[in-house]
């Protein structure tokens, strides 16, 4: 009877507010990188900065031209080498990295954002050469391949559970805690239409015929086969990781430990990729909108009445199967939503951000009563709370679960407010803090989402319904004492 290597340590520091290395194990073509993305953008929004370190990145510039899979094979000398280096290239930028953020995470891309929120986390995918580090932990993504023999030593030649040992070791030695997260597929179908779809993309085979670049990329995969070793239940049972099968027909996870690895996990157990279609409308033009006034819980003005006619007639004319519609508990998403002329699903969650004792106030009325309060406002809109009132960053809390259903979900059309749906719209398109509060959400248009490989394409579609204008841009000059003409210049117009 074969032996068995002995049961790798879990890697668990002392202290409870440390960052989280997630690390993505799995062959080729199983989805790794889409979950990195996903889990990236999810922990941005919800204020937990990521940066991926793309090491096929750092591949491609040590070799622009690449032939074919025998530069994977386990025998290639030189093809290991270089390998070895681009990763060590690769971690060496992320110790640099997470040193200048005071060691708490980060995650990198090839047009990387940082964002600057509370927790860092460190996506890291060491498979197929390529790293998405992240902060408050770190996402390292790797396959069965070129991890340190010893510290930053890669070695091809090791086993995948010698080069997970390294980087257990590389954690340790930080005080890092880990999470392995891996993907298992063997249904033939998904593995060749993620080749198609993502892999066929890729500057490797920008050139090369469909045929050809799919058969090469099966071959590249049967390197990885060679030395991979999935994560074993009975010996890496002191570790913390989920086993995702089937692009999420099964799930197991082991020892989730702390609050940032239950909600990855939790997270992870909720995406999918069946195609969908995401509608995101505010409610029809209200009696408040007229009148330049924020929050409120008013009817719809006449041409707010006539949008919601509007937008039932296109989406009748958009034949959605299974359509599911949401509403807030306020009048005027109510009243755009009973024109449909279908059930709908009223969320509390949705309600427009609380204003607080600026409620139903205008602009001019705020700066002629609160002129500090719309200067510090206006210095951080995201973080800013309204006395008594919500901020974004609260209402950003508050929408996590609907963004968890979303998931979830098929077809959705969601009829909601005009700060509730910048922070959907943000989720998607993976904004910062800081563009969050300003993206443009106009009256009576329509955004369709439709998510895709490794993003989210967005349709604006205006019905032809006016209205006014309630976007209110950043002004230029957002001091304590600055005059009330510099604190009202951006303000729409209104009756």
């Amino acid at each position: 009877m074969e032996e068995k290597s002995p049961k790798i340590p879990a890697c668990v520091p002392q202290f409870t507010n440390v960052p989280t290395m997630v690390i993505l194990v799995g062959l080729p073509a199983r989805g790794k990188t889409y979950i990195s993305r996903k889990l990236t953008r999810y922990l941005n929004w919800i204020g937990t900065p990521t940066r991926v370190f793309n090491v096929g990145e750092y591949r491609r510039e040590a070799v622009p031209n690449y032939k074919n899979y025998e530069f994977f094979r386990h025998d290639n000398p030189e093809g290991v080498e270089i390998r070895r280096h681009c990763a060590l290239a690769a971690l060496k930028d992320v110790r640099t990295y997470l040193s200048s953020e005071e060691g708490q995470v980060a995650v990198r891309d090839p047009s990387p954002k940082l964002k600057k929120k509370k927790l860092k986390i460190k996506l890291i995918n060491l498979f197929n050469g390529r790293i998405s580090p992240q902060k408050i932990g770190g996402v390292f993504k790797f396959g069965p391949r070129f991890l340190p023999k010893k510290k930053k030593v890669f070695d091809a030649t090791n086993t995948t559970r010698e080069r997970r040992e390294v980087i257990l070791e590389f954690a340790r030695e930080n005080g890092y805690k880990v999470l392995f997260v891996e993907s298992i597929c063997d249904d033939p179908t998904i593995i060749e239409e993620n080749i198609k779809q993502v892999k066929l993309s890729s500057p490797d085979y920008r050139g090369r015929g469909q045929d050809e670049a799919v058969a090469d990329f099966l071959q590249r995969i049967e390197c990885y086969k060679a030395t991979y070793e999935p994560l074993d239940d009975e010996l890496d049972s002191a570790l913390s990781y989920i086993k995702i099968f089937d692009v999420g027909l099964r799930y197991l996870a082991n020892r989730v430990q702390g609050h940032v690895q239950s909600r990855t996990v939790y997270y992870l157990m909720n995406i999918h990729v069946t195609p969908r279609t995401i509608y995101l409308s505010r409610h029809g033009e209200s009696q408040l909108n007229l009148r330049g006034r924020i929050g409120g819980d008013s009817a719809l003005s006449p041409r707010g009445e006539q949008y919601a006619q509007a937008l039932s007639r296109f989406i009748r004319s958009q034949e959605i199967p299974e359509l599911k519609v949401w509403t807030s508990h306020m009048r005027r998403t109510i009243q755009t939503a009973e024109a449909l002329g279908v059930p709908y699903e009223q969320w509390k969650a949705l309600n427009e951000i609380d204003a607080g004792v600026c409620e139903e106030m205008t602009y001019e009325e705020i700066q002629e009563r609160y002129p500090k309060e719309l200067a510090l406002r206006d210095q951080d809109k995201y973080r800013y709370r309204y006395p008594r009132g919500e901020s974004y960053e609260d209402l950003v809390q508050r929408l996590e679960p609907v963004i968890m259903e979303l998931e979830r979900q098929e077809n959705v059309l969601v009829v909601c407010h005009q700060a509730v749906m910048r922070c959907l719209l943000a989720y998607f398109l993976d904004k910062s803090a800081d563009e969050l509060p300003y993206l443009k959400c106009p009256l009576h248009t329509v955004l369709k989402l439709t998510p895709v490989a490794y993003g989210c394409e967005v349709e604006s579609i205006f019905l032809n319904i006016e209205a006014v204008n309630t976007h209110r841009a950043r002004p230029q000059n957002v001091d304590i004492n600055r005059t009330a003409a510099d604190a009202l210049n951006t303000v729409p117009e209104h009756f």
